[in-house]
């Protein structure tokens, strides 16, 4: 069983600046591309960033881009979105996303976090 829990969410002004956390635990692996999502009331959920399993950067939203970054602690199972310069457009629930690999499986599932809530006041 594995397990996605987000944190680092709540309520902050505009131009201010918040990091959400996603630890990822259970039956893990290897983990392949982690990625943050966000689901704004009455839309339907898109994808903000993404890292691949190096660690490294591998997408970031142009609604996003020179504002939040995406980093792994690979050691930890553990990834961060730091959010800079937050707009009112910003507010969302953010999902964190996962490809895990359990032991004794020969494929990747793919695993959501529960959210949490960014609001983003003006």
């Amino acid at each position: 069983q594995v397990r996605l829990v987000e944190s680092g969410g709540g309520l902050v002004q505009a131009g201010q600046s918040l990091t959400l956390s996603c630890a990822v635990s259970g039956d893990i692996f290897s983990i392949s591309t982690m990625g943050w999502y966000r689901q704004a009331p009455g839309k339907q959920r898109e994808l903000v960033a993404s890292t691949s399993s190096g660690g490294e950067e591998t997408y970031s939203a142009d609604s996003v881009k020179g504002r939040f970054t995406s980093t792994r602690d690979l050691h930890k199972n553990t990834v961060f979105l730091q959010m800079n310069s937050l707009k009112p457009e910003d507010t969302a629930n953010y999902y964190c996303n996962a490809d895990v690999l359990s032991s004794g499986s020969s494929d990747y599932y793919n695993y959501w976090g529960q959210g949490t809530q960014v609001t983003v006041s003006s």
